[in-house]
């Protein structure tokens, strides 16, 4: 699967603008890490694009309804589809790999960084920067949805210290922004 058909099927699948603009900021986030570990860039979009395609409409059922679509109807390698599962703790899937454990770290982290990017007066999360992130993530009411132990985790899983984790992810972001 080409990253255009990748895109095309999240689109399909996912009304919501802001769930979309979710799985292209971890997208983007996986690409920065791939980047810097020299591992397979294409394999970490396709994970980043499709890790949610299938939460709006199946929600009871994701991420599991997602990776049985996939495994049907593309040729997603199975590696990515590995990561899709291992994404979502409660499907108790190991994160065998650099792919899974990466999908895992950012997934909640880019979630956090887009909302305190959108409580900033010009919305933008090129002027976002890392103080406030690390001050948003210990306010726990701040997007509370936010899984903050899940980012730790994250963090320790891919032996990245977390400061540094979340400076990776907001310079990912924030180089997305910038390209378009």
């Amino acid at each position: 699967m080409n990253r255009e058909d990748a895109y095309a099927l999240m689109v399909q699948h996912t009304p919501s603008v802001s769930l979309q603009r979710h799985m292209l900021n971890v997208e983007a986030a996986m690409q920065f890490y791939a980047r810097l570990w020299g591992e397979d860039e294409h394999l970490y979009s396709l994970a980043g694009l499709l890790h949610d395609f299938d939460y709006e409409q199946h929600p009871d059922e994701h991420p599991a309804w997602g990776v049985m679509y996939l495994r049907a109807h593309t040729d997603v390698p199975e590696i990515v589809l590995d990561a899709i599962m291992g994404h979502a703790a409660y499907t108790n899937t190991p994160r065998d790999t650099r792919l899974a454990r990466t999908l895992f770290a950012v997934d909640e982290l880019t979630g956090l960084i887009q909302a305190a990017a959108l409580i900033r007066p010009d919305r933008d999360v090129r002027q976002l920067e890392l103080k406030s992130v690390q001050k948003r993530f210990k306010t726990r009411s701040f997007a509370a949805g936010v899984n903050r132990d899940e980012v730790e985790q994250g963090a320790l899983e891919l032996g990245v210290p977390l400061d540094e984790h979340m400076a990776n992810v907001l310079h990912a972001l924030q180089d997305a922004a910038d390209a378009t």
